[in-house]
């Protein structure tokens, strides 16, 4: 890239080396990998491959990734548990809840990513409870009436914080207020939001969020964090235990009690920490964490929502259907072109279709989503990507 974004330093654009003719909007998808997570990754193989990797200083990295999520949410590390993905901490939270039938979820099902959606069904089946689906208006989830649908037998509402389709920002506090009210727990989907938004955890009344570090985290498959209040946490029993969720003290480590001896599981969300670790993940989330709050996420945010808010009235300009219309606070980086609805990857409108067609013939990496053409921004992208995408759909 040839020009600087206002407010991103440009030795962290040079950690970026994207393809030369390349606009990258896809981190709805994936985001791009820093070269120094690159680096501190390969280093680790290097390791492995010559036999000299120690499993101690892969711990400490492993602990230091923690600690960077938190800081990144506003959490503490205790508050953290290591997942593989979105969906195993979305089903840790679902399967360490002790279900009754005639108990219920409250949940947007149309405009929940299916991994928001089945563990729900699933306990539908196999307890009895009762999914209670609020509709979505607008291609918005409705934050306000999810909280209307909270009652005496609710156990949990779950919302994404920024939608995988159409990309819309939610008004939380409206749901989150009304469950601190009812004492009903939010759980969050935070992939699209988390490391491209600023998000303080207290602040927006979550009690736990699921992320994968692919995304707006700018890190691997395979890899993600479960953030689970200490002191809810601290009253759910994980459905799967193994040995780095029970606290058996200093430098126990592989050791187990004896038959019949007392244990107890470890503090907070550390409990849902299960088997070993997916340490190349660890690695590159480390470097890319370091580097996101390097720059932070405030900073972030604002470069972010610019670019993006240009990005929409410029397409609009054009007489392109946007979603959602003129640019507002359900804007954050995902900017959607067409009417929503259709495949997981396709549409039926013939100008989603061709304007995907001419972007990506032309460089730019997009995705298409329930019909519509979503373009996602993040630090790394510029005025220049912009002009170009305009320049493009003209």
């Amino acid at each position: 890239m040839d020009d600087v974004p206002a407010g991103i330093p440009a030795e962290v654009l040079a950690e970026f080396a994207q393809e030369a003719g390349t606009v990258y909007l896809d981190t709805c998808a994936r985001g791009l990998l820093p070269r120094s997570a690159r680096d501190a990754v390969v280093a680790h193989l290097d390791r492995r491959v010559a036999g000299t990797a120690d499993k101690a200083a892969m711990f400490e990295t492993l602990e230091s990734a923690r600690a960077g999520f938190a800081r990144l949410i506003g959490a503490s590390p205790d508050e953290v548990a290591i997942t593989k993905n979105v969906s195993d901490g979305l089903c840790t939270i679902a399967g360490a809840i002790p279900w009754q039938a005639g108990d219920n979820v409250v949940v947007c099902l149309d405009l929940e990513h299916p991994n928001n959606v089945y563990p729900w069904l699933n306990l539908a089946e196999r307890v009895g409870i009762e999914v209670r689906a609020v509709p979505s208006a607008g291609g918005h989830i409705d934050a306000g009436a999810l909280a209307a649908r909270l009652d005496a037998r609710t156990r949990l509402a779950t919302v994404s914080t920024v939608t995988f389709s159409p990309g819309f920002r939610i008004d939380l506090a409206p749901l989150s207020a009304a469950c601190r009210a009812a004492g009903v727990p939010l759980l969050a989907d935070g992939v699209q939001s988390v490391g491209i938004l600023d998000t303080d955890v207290e602040q927006l009344g979550i009690d736990a969020m699921a992320v994968s570090t692919q995304k707006g985290l700018l890190g691997l498959y395979g890899f993600g964090f479960l953030y689970c209040r200490r002191a809810w946490a601290e009253t759910l029993r994980p459905l799967s235990l193994a040995r780095f969720g029970v606290d058996l003290g200093a430098d126990a480590h592989e050791a187990t009690t004896g038959a019949g001896e007392g244990w107890s599981l470890m503090p907070g969300a550390r409990r849902f920490d299960v088997g070993n670790y997916n340490y190349p993940g660890a690695i590159v989330a480390d470097a890319s964490l370091k580097l996101l709050l390097g720059v932070g996420t405030r900073r972030i945010e604002d470069h972010v929502t610019r670019l993006s808010h240009r990005l929409a009235s410029g397409l609009l300009q054009l007489g392109l259907p946007v979603v959602g219309g003129p640019p507002g606070p359900h804007l954050a980086g995902i900017v959607s072109v067409g009417t929503p609805g259709g495949g997981h990857d396709t549409s039926d409108d013939p100008l989603v279709a061709r304007l995907y067609e001419q972007l990506s013939e032309a460089g730019v990496k997009c995705t298409i989503r329930r019909g519509t053409l979503r373009m996602a921004l993040h630090l790394y992208n510029t005025d220049g990507d912009i002009d170009r995408v305009l320049e493009l759909a003209a």
